[in-house]
């Protein structure tokens, strides 16, 4: 990747990097272009990956480049839509600028729909600042269709929403094995057609886990979010943001190992800070890096 590959002009090559964060896979593509692309172009190129996020980093200072500034622009796209918090294509993102651009500061700060994101690294892995979004009980009889869509006949234990980012918290019953929740067959347009009116975005099934075995996880989760054009997110850091704070109250705990259940499964270490932030903890591998040609008719 020279400097001049990373100017995007009409028909020039936009240098993308596939992360593996521990999880899911997350094309990162950074652009340091003479004009932003258009929401169009960011869209279609999500579209085009077909991953869960695809996430976009721009300069904010004209005169920062990728190895000396501290502070840069992020936004998130599903193959459908634009997002506002996604938690593994941030630790992605700060993972390119810290491995392939040899970024100098301790600390990133990415500017994003919901605020400001700071990611820090230790040792191999990095840690994210995020917002915490603490969900609310509902009544299950309201949420009964889409209950029976993502989880069938399965008991229930606890039902909660976080309005703020439009997911739903449905507790399997601790008389639930783990092979359950692991075992379920979601199917995604039944699961949409289960919620039309908008207050639910995403479905994050959960079940109380076995911190006494190793390695300890205290909680699992999926999560099926097809409203945005994902099926199922392999590993889901803006979930995480609603489960810390669901978990850390229900186990007395600060500090939480959990475990998203999806075919490629993924581990997140926790931490619930006192000024109503958590910390989210991960690592990233890189397993493709190359570019995408704009042809002249893209935008």
């Amino acid at each position: 990747m020279s400097e001049n590959d990373e100017i995007i002009s009409q028909s020039s090559p936009v240098p993308s990097l596939l992360l593996l964060s521990r999880a899911s896979g997350v094309t990162n593509l950074i652009n340091k272009p003479d004009q932003e692309l258009s929401d169009y172009l960011y869209q279609r190129i999500a579209a085009e990956m077909n991953l869960s996020e695809t996430a976009f980093i721009t300069r904010i200072n004209p005169s920062d480049n990728f190895t000396t500034g501290s502070r840069f622009r992020l936004r998130w796209f599903t193959p459908t839509n634009e997002v506002n918090l996604c938690g593994h294509a941030t630790l992605a993102s700060a993972a390119v600028l810290f491995k392939y651009k040899q970024n100098e500061n301790p600390k990133l700060v990415f500017e994003t729909r919901s605020g400001d994101l700071a990611v820090t690294q230790q040792g191999e892995g990095y840690i994210m600042d995020f917002p915490l979004n603490p969900p609310t009980q509902e009544d299950a009889n309201e949420f009964r269709d889409i209950i029976k869509a993502a989880v069938g006949n399965h008991p229930i234990q606890d039902v909660y929403l976080s309005s703020n980012t439009k997911k739903l918290l449905v507790r399997l019953a601790d008389s639930c094995d783990r092979s359950v929740l692991t075992s379920l067959k979601v199917d995604p347009v039944a699961l949409q057609s289960s919620e039309t009116s908008g207050r639910v975005k995403g479905v994050i099934i959960t079940m109380k886990g076995s911190p006494d075995c190793q390695p300890g996880y205290d909680f699992y989760s999926r999560f099926f979010a097809p409203w945005n054009g994902i099926p199922e997110d392999p590993v889901t850091g803006s979930a995480h943001t609603v489960l810390g704070s669901y978990w850390s109250k229900k186990l007395g705990k600060k500090k939480m190992l959990a475990y998203q259940c999806s075919s490629r499964g993924g581990e997140l270490e926790l931490e619930v800070r006192d000024d109503g932030r958590i910390n989210i903890s991960g690592q990233a591998v890189t397993v493709l890096q190359g570019t995408i040609t704009l042809l002249p008719h893209a935008n």
